[in-house]
């Protein structure tokens, strides 16, 4: 989920809140990021345990009320996708802090060419700052991905953006309609749900 809220310090607290709520819903584990790029937006990525009810997670009233909790007025598009690419260029030294996280929704013509495309770019991805790629694909449209990598910094993560690799074609198609511009930001927050709750 990416969103504007009045004040993003509110939504870590709200989903502390609704714990339970999210152990309910098969929530394995909740990662919040603030943008460094512009006020107010946060990005909200949920790993679910299965798949299968994800229709009733997004039609939840625990979302509707986290919504309100948190100041939207409007309910945001959400991203219900599952992982089907990842990797990991470099390994970041021991005890060091999470890099800049890309995000980006997009409609491709092919997932599985987007793919292809990126592992063969992993040497220019990774000259170009990128520590990770995940890829994931909506259960909904064979055609929308999310896109989330790691950089080594903010320098690293705006340079990427405005210049990306021709193997990351998919960011010039954020941002239209109903897909969020390409979000740039740290994360803040990460919480580990235990089932057993």
């Amino acid at each position: 989920m990416d969103y504007r809220v009045p004040d993003p310090s509110r939504v870590w607290p709200t989903l502390q809140r609704g714990r339970a709520s999210l152990v309910g819903l098969g929530a394995q584990y909740v990662l919040v990021y603030g943008s460094t790029r512009e006020q107010g937006r946060v990005m909200v990525t949920m790993s679910l345990r299965n798949r299968e009810p994800i229709l009733e997670v997004l039609r939840s009233r625990v979302f509707l009320n986290w919504f309100d909790d948190v100041g939207l007025e409007d309910i945001p598009a959400i991203f219900a996708g599952e992982t089907v690419d990842k990797h990991t260029l470099v390994e970041p030294p021991e005890g060091s802090a999470p890099g800049v996280i890309v995000g980006a929704i997009a409609a491709v013509e092919d997932v599985s060419s987007v793919i292809a495309g990126v592992r063969q770019g992993l040497s220019r991805f990774a000259a170009a700052g990128v520590r990770a790629v995940r890829i994931f694909q909506a259960f909904d449209d064979d055609h929308e991905m999310l896109i989330l990598q790691e950089l080594d910094d903010e320098a690293d993560a705006i340079a990427w953006v405005d210049h990306p690799d021709v193997a990351a074609e998919w960011m010039g198609h954020t941002g239209i309609g109903a897909y969020p511009p390409v979000f740039v930001g740290r994360l803040q927050n990460i919480m580990r749900i235990d089932e057993n709750l």
